[in-house]
This record gives structure tokens, sequence and C-alpha cells, in this order.
């Protein structure tokens, strides 16, 4: 494909929307949010109860390039969890804990998670159903992989379900200043540019 053809868009992928442009019952679709080209496609996906960044492109390099686990780039999560998170989950979700999905055992690569205050972001639609009495905590949790459901398989192999997921980073790029349903086109170089690769 010409490079002249090429188009990428950065969006905030709302909760309860799918990461794709068909119909499927009364879900939302990326197709709501902006008429897209329609060759283009998401770089990898976000479940329909998660939310935040997700690319959108019709380069298969790059959408090669940022999925392929042998290359290392990041995906970075805001997750919040149930219960007071202890720093020996912590340690261990950095560690890499091992994991079932799609009927399969599997160890988590290290990751990067930290505890971190309640961040400023947007009320999530509908809002998170809190228990009463019990905490919450949030973690900025960074991994190099993408299995299905993986960070919410980390959390709860701890100890610690995910109450809520919102990917804020893909390698260095963190478009902090979008809101749920935004959608930003940039050039391929800004884009290599802000994820670093």
């Amino acid at each position: 494909m010409n490079n002249s053809n090429l188009r990428y868009f950065v969006v905030y992928k709302p909760y309860g929307m799918l990461s794709q442009f068909t119909r499927e019952g009364s879900h939302a679709t990326l197709a709501d949010l902006t008429e897209f080209p329609r060759d283009v496609y998401p770089v990898g996906r976000l479940d329909s109860d998660s939310e935040g960044l997700l690319l959108i492109t019709n380069d298969k390099q790059l959408n090669n390039r940022i999925l392929n686990p042998n290359k290392k780039v990041s995906k970075t999560y805001w997750v919040q969890v149930d219960g007071a998170i202890t720093s020996d989950a912590v340690e261990e979700l950095k560690l890499g804990v091992e994991i079932r999905t799609k009927g399969q055992t599997f160890t988590t690569q290290p990751a990067q998670c930290q505890i971190m205050e309640a961040p400023d972001i947007t009320e999530r639609v509908p809002p998170v159903r809190f228990r009463k009495n019990i905490p919450t905590t949030w973690i900025e949790l960074s991994i190099t992989e993408g299995k299905n459901r993986q960070v919410r398989h980390m959390t709860a192999a701890v100890g610690f379900p995910t109450l809520r997921l919102v990917r804020i980073g893909i390698g260095n790029m963190k478009r902090l200043d979008l809101l749920p349903g935004d959608v930003v086109e940039m050039t391929g170089i800004e884009l290599r540019r802000a994820i670093g690769i």
C-alpha cells in the first residue's frame, strides 16, 4: 500500500463498546465514533467492559510491530481492583503469575506494577458497583503481552478482581487528554515517535 494511503487514529474506546466495526446486537461499535475509512482496523482489542486507548490503522507493519510479543511494546493500564491490594500481590504481578486463558495455563512475563492514587478520570457510565465496607485500590500495570483478558486474569490470580480497567498507554504514548469517545488522527511519523518505535 502506498504510504500516502496509510491512516492512523487514536481513539478512547468507551466502556460497553466493542472493539470492532461489525454490529452485534445492540452493542455500540467503533463505527459509532466517527466515519472511518473502510480499510482500517483496530490494533489489538479492548474488551467491551474495558476502556481507553485503541489504535486504528491500515498499516499492517505497525500492527505487527505493536502486537508482536518479541518486540516488547508495553501497554499500560490503570486498574481499579476489589479490596486493599497488598505489597505481596503487587510483587507477584511484577514477577509473573499463572493464569488460565482459553483453556490453557500460562505464566505471564514480568510486568511493571505500582499502587497509585485514584486517578482524576471521567466517571464510568454506568458506574462501577462497589461493595459496602470493602475498599478498592488503583494500580498502574504495564505488560508486553496481550492474552485474552490478561489483566483481569492477573489481578484475580493474586486475589484482587478487577472492577475497572482503563488502558492509558501504548509504548511511550499516553494520551491522558482524551475523553471517552474522542478520536484523534495522527501521521505515521507522529504516532511512531509518540509510541517510541
